[in-house]
C-alpha cells in the first residue's frame, strides 16, 4: 500500500511539489528569510548609508572643483577655512565617487607644488572609466615618478596615457613622445626607436609625428644601424 501511494505521489505534480514542501518546509522557510533579511539589509545600507554619503561628499567636493580651476593647489588640498579640501574628503568619505576624484585632484595639485611623492600616491590610487580624464592622470604620475627618478615607472606610465584616449592625437603623440626620451636615457635604444616609429605612424599630422623621423634617423646613426626604417 505505501509503494502505491509513493508511485502516486511521484506521478502526480501537484503532489510531489506538497511532499516535497511538507518535508523541506523548515529549511526553505529560513533559506527565504534569509535572502529577505540579505536584500533588506543591502537596500537599507545603499538608501540610508551609502546615498546619504555620496551626496555630502558631492557637496564637499563642489568648493574645491572651483579652487582646482583657478589653479590653487593648496586650497584644492587643505580648504579655505571654511570649506573642507579634497585631503579631508578623501579621508572621511573614501569608497565614494567624489572621493576618488578628490585623488585626482590631490594628485595634480601635489605635483603643481612639487610634492612628487604625494602625487605619485594619490594619482595611482585615482581610477576611472573616463578616457580623458584616466589619460591626464597617467600622463601626470609618469611626470611625477620621473621627478624622483622612477623612469622605469614613468616610461610604462607614459606609455599607458598615449594609448587611453588616441582620439586626443595631440597628448597621446607627447606621451608617447615623452616616453621615448625617456628609454632613450634609460640605453633602451630600441624601445625608443619603437616608441618614434609608432607616433610617426598613429598621429603624422601632429608636432611630434612630424619630429620623429629626426629622432629615429639619430638613433640608427648612433647605432650604425642604417637598415632601420
Amino acid at each position: 500500500m505505501s509503494d502505491q501511494k509513493h508511485t502516486h505521489v511521484e506521478k502526480d505534480p501537484l503532489l510531489k511539489a506538497e511532499y516535497f514542501w511538507n518535508k523541506h518546509a523548515k529549511q526553505i522557510s529560513i533559506a527565504i528569510i534569509a535572502i529577505i533579511i540579505i536584500v533588506g539589509g543591502w537596500y537599507g545600507y545603499n538608501q540610508y548609508v551609502v546615498k546619504p554619503k555620496e551626496e555630502k561628499a558631492a557637496e564637499l567636493i563642489y568648493k574645491a572643483q572651483e579652487y582646482f580651476a583657478q589653479d590653487s593647489s593648496n586650497l584644492v588640498l587643505n580648504g579655505d577655512g571654511f570649506n573642507k579640501g579634497v585631503l579631508y574628503i578623501i579621508k572621511n568619505y573614501d569608497g565614494t565617487k567624489s572621493a576618488n576624484l578628490a585623488k585626482y585632484y590631490a594628485g595634480i595639485s601635489y605635483l603643481k607644488i612639487g610634492d612628487f611623492t604625494n602625487s605619485v600616491k594619490y594619482l595611482k590610487e585615482f581610477k576611472t572609466d573616463a578616457p580623458q580624464i584616466q589619460m591626464a592622470a597617467f600622463g601626470a604620475l609618469a611626470d611625477a615618478e620621473a621627478e624622483l627618478g622612477k623612469n622605469e615607472d614613468a616610461v610604462q606610465d607614459y606609455k599607458k596615457a598615449g594609448t587611453t584616449f588616441p582620439k586626443d592625437a595631440f597628448s597621446s603623440s607627447e606621451y608617447l613622445f615623452r616616453a621615448g626620451l625617456l628609454s632613450e636615457t634609460l640605453g633602451k635604444t630600441k624601445d625608443a626607436i619603437e616608441l618614434y616609429k609608432e607616433i610617426k605612424n598613429k598621429y603624422p599630422q601632429t608636432d611630434k609625428g612630424l619630429q620623429a623621423d629626426k629622432y629615429i634617423y639619430r638613433l640608427s646613426i648612433e647605432k650604425n644601424d642604417l637598415s632601420i626604417n
